[in-house]
């Protein structure tokens, strides 16, 4: 079968839109799915609907990645956004033309000089895990290239200084706090150990917008249990299929000014700029996380294994709407009631997406460290404001002191558990696994006040909170009466 390329699509007479010329305008740094199912995605929209006229050239930031194969299809590959919206299940196809090609810099080095010097370039997209933005000491400033990518960021900017360009507009995507900001610290700790000018340290923070963003889309990736169907459906061989969710969401932090250049709200694209990207973090972590996290591990011993059944099931959508709309958004400050339940609403289906076996148990990952980031906050905030404790949030940690404690033993830094005759595995930071362990013969009281006081795990919110340990416990014996099912059905309708 013939690979996907222009020559081909013209071939079929493909009627979809395509860019195969225009000047490249966004560097990027990372090749992986994630990007070219969210970034890319969003950039052919643009050029299709805003007049964009912008290629992306990817570069690779380590050493081994897709560049070779990015390039034998002339940056072309076809994504399907398949997901569910208003209830009805949705697949979209779109081959996109946004990438120009693939740079690997450990072995084109110059070739990637030569983008700092275009001055075409206006926009750096980065995602390069959770462990890219981080400043490595052992990095030189004549590395072809330097190994860490704010390294290379430096590298980069210093030789477009040099060449007397603008500067850019850098939209970091990485999944950390105020990334911008980190990545704008780290250019800066290269500056000053490499030596390099304060002229160019003034240029840097003087000409370039280190944006700060979020970012919101499943992205599963390359089918690659379905990869052969879909290209002899396709007509073609393409080894960069690419899927994800139809739900999607940027947000970034920076000046107005980039809303003219980068025209998202022209092509009608769900990227907006703002001046606190904040309030919308808290949004994500509250909602659709807290929503995952105050869920999953009730739903997990009353018998489910995938997020798509739970939403199936009345008693634990009932239990999960609840929580969001009774609990959750009544507490949420800095954005509008309306936008909070449109995008609950977006998580709804999000989660019933039929494309996507999400399983509870991977969820169930760090569950302690999620709880507290994700649902403690609400529950203090919801007992601050309403002077009273929030009954399904309260009952999430219940179930989650009801989920450890069915740990029997430690194994490989896991605790073996069995949910009747099947056995799994909790994995947690292994010092709260131990202090589980440890009560592993405790009543529920026990189990409850210990845990509860446990500040290594929570501080001193909880065992201070007026009446929770007593709900706790309550909502424990509940459970063990009537069975979690049962209990989250009796919850939900106090």
């Amino acid at each position: 079968m013939e690979r996907l390329s222009y020559k081909l699509l013209e071939e079929q007479g493909y009627d979809g839109y395509i860019l195969k010329d225009a000047p490249e305008r966004v560097l990027q740094f990372g090749e992986g799915n994630f990007l070219r199912a969210f970034v890319d995605y969003f950039i052919d929209i643009m050029n299709e609907k805003a007049g964009f006229n912008g290629k992306v050239v990817l570069c690779q930031p380590i050493a081994q990645g897709l560049s070779d194969m990015i390039n034998e299809q002339a940056g072309l590959y076809t994504l399907f956004l398949r997901g569910q919206e208003n209830g009805e299940k949705v697949s979209r196809k779109r081959v996109i033309s946004s990438v120009s090609r693939c740079i690997n810099p450990y072995d084109e080095y110059d070739e990637f000089l030569a983008c700092a010097r275009n001055p075409e370039i206006r926009f750096i997209v980065s995602n390069t895990t959770e462990a890219g933005i981080v400043y490595d000491p052992s990095c030189k400033a004549d590395d072809r290239p330097a190994s860490s990518f704010p390294g290379k960021l430096t590298q980069f900017l210093y030789e477009r200084y040099n060449n007397k360009l603008p500067g850019v507009i850098i939209l970091s995507c990485e999944l950390i706090d105020r990334n911008g900001d980190e990545l704008h610290r780290c250019v800066n700790r290269y500056i000053e150990s490499w030596g390099l000018p304060d002229e160019f340290a003034k240029w840097v923070s003087d000409e370039n917008y280190f944006c700060s963003t979020l970012v919101d889309r499943i992205v599963p990736g390359y089918p690659r249990a379905e990869a052969e169907s879909i290209c002899n459906e396709l007509g073609y061989q393409d080894n960069l299929i690419d899927t994800a969710e139809v739900f999607g969401a940027w947000v970034i932090e920076g000046p107005k000014l980039i809303e003219d250049e980068f025209p998202a709200v022209k092509a009608d694209i769900p990227v907006i700029v703002v001046n606190n990207v904040d309030p919308y973090k808290k949004r994500k972590v509250r909602i659709l996380n807290g929503a995952h996290t105050s869920m999953i591990m009730a739903a997990f011993i009353a018998g489910k294994d995938i997020v798509r059944d739970c939403m199936q099931d009345d008693v634990i959508r009932g239990y999960m709407n609840k929580a969001l709309y009774d609990e959750i958004i009544p507490v949420l400050t800095g954005l509008d009631k309306k936008d909070l339940e449109e995008f609950a609403a977006a998580v709804s289906d999000r989660f019933a997406n039929p494309y996507i076996d999400h399983e509870l148990l991977s969820i169930s990952l760090n569950s302690v460290s999620k709880w507290k980031a994700r649902v403690m906050y609400t529950v203090l905030e919801y007992y601050e404001q309403k002077k009273k404790l929030p009954k399904v949030l309260t009952f999430s940690f219940a179930a989650l002191l009801d989920f450890y404690h069915m740990g029997e033993e430690m194994r490989d830094g896991a605790l073996v558990a069995h949910r009747k005759d099947k056995e799994f595995l909790i994995k947690d930071d292994e010092w709260a696994l131990e202090d589980f362990l440890k009560l592993k013969d405790s009543d529920d009281e026990i189990l409850a006040t210990k845990i509860i006081n446990n500040e290594k795990m929570w501080g001193k919110e909880l065992s201070e909170l007026p009446g929770f340990k007593e709900l706790v416990i309550r909502d424990l014996k509940l459970i063990r009466e009537k069975g979690m099912y049962e209990a989250m059905m009796e919850v939900q309708g106090e």
